[in-house]
């Protein structure tokens, strides 16, 4: 059908790969506790209680944390200063200073003793994530890929997993999407029960025309959030690439009543709108088929360079 083919160029129009989602980039008090220890598992040679107590001082001012941070790193000698640093990065995370704590996570990951695989991996991982925040892929990648032969060592699959889908990040941001497809899947291998690790999947072989793959993968992702509106989204986009209208609306209807007010809904709402304004635009075209022999327009707006803007996927 010329109205499916249409608005599939639409979905797929623009140049290049759009940046794959970064949830932690996006939401600064997630960042803040992205790639912490669990709490039962404090970094070795780190005095829990002086690390808690700055980490804690974060969440209610992050300026009286950085002092505080910096206080501790004037005092502390050896690897005792990777929690100093550690604190002092997570306290620039919270302002948004990106710069400022990837240079501090770097800091404590080279100050952390070399036997601490666990610890110099996930200050390596937060350093990538501040770089991605700060729209600097190439200082993530080299950061990740650093952090990536510390976790190799631990046998932390979770770490493991992290770490491959912030590489995947990096690497779509690179235009190295083939890379980036592997790192998913060492992702998957990882944290096989992750839900977002099969939606970047699904997402980025979509973007790669790999709609099977991208099929396959959403499939997984809505089994293990069924309710995750961003799944509905992504699924909605891929049944539409693959011709399928009627699955691809209600797709998107059930994330619109889901989600009514939120970003998701809303671009739900917007996917809805235009493929309602496709349909209507066809069936005028098709009523007096006669009367216009040659004209289709409607059928074909992918065709105008700005058409349907409202149907471009979600980019961030």
């Amino acid at each position: 059908m010329l109205l499916a083919l249409a608005l599939s160029i639409a979905l797929q129009d623009g140049t290049g790969l759009a940046p794959l989602p970064i949830p932690r980039a996006a939401d600064p008090a997630a960042a803040r506790h992205a790639a912490l220890p669990p709490p039962d598992s404090p970094p070795a040679n780190q005095p829990t209680s002086h690390l808690a107590a700055c980490l804690a001082a974060v969440d209610t001012d992050a300026t009286g944390a950085i002092a505080r941070a910096q206080g501790w790193l004037a005092e502390a000698k050896g690897p005792v200063r990777a929690g100093a640093y550690l604190c002092l990065g997570t306290a620039y995370v919270a302002e948004e200073r990106w710069d400022d704590a990837q240079a501090a996570f770097t800091a404590g990951r080279d100050a952390a003793a070399p036997q601490d695989a666990a610890l110099r991996a996930r200050l390596g991982l937060m350093a990538g994530n501040a770089a991605l925040a700060g729209g600097a892929p190439a200082a993530a990648l080299a950061a990740l890929d650093t952090a990536k032969g510390d976790a190799d060592t631990t046998g932390d699959a979770a770490l493991t997993g992290a770490l491959a889908v912030d590489r995947a990040r990096a690497l779509v941001l690179l235009q190295r999407p083939e890379e980036a497809a592997s790192a998913l899947a060492t992702a998957r291998a990882a944290q096989p029960g992750d839900a977002t690790t099969w939606l970047l999947s699904a997402t980025l072989a979509r973007r790669m025309h790999h709609l099977a793959e991208a099929q396959g993968a959403i499939e997984t992702a809505a089994k293990l959030a069924p309710t995750d509106p961003e799944v509905g989204l992504e699924a909605g986009v891929i049944a539409e690439l693959a011709g399928h209208e009627e699955a691809a609306r209600k797709d998107w209807q059930s994330v619109a009543t889901a989600d009514p007010e939120g970003p998701v809904g809303r671009q739900a709402k917007e996917y809805l709108a235009q493929t309602d304004v496709q349909i209507a635009g066809a069936g005028g075209a098709n009523a007096a088929p006669a009367a216009t022999p040659n004209a289709a327009p409607a059928a074909t707006p992918a065709a105008t360079p700005n058409a349907a803007p409202a149907a471009t996927p979600p980019q961030n």
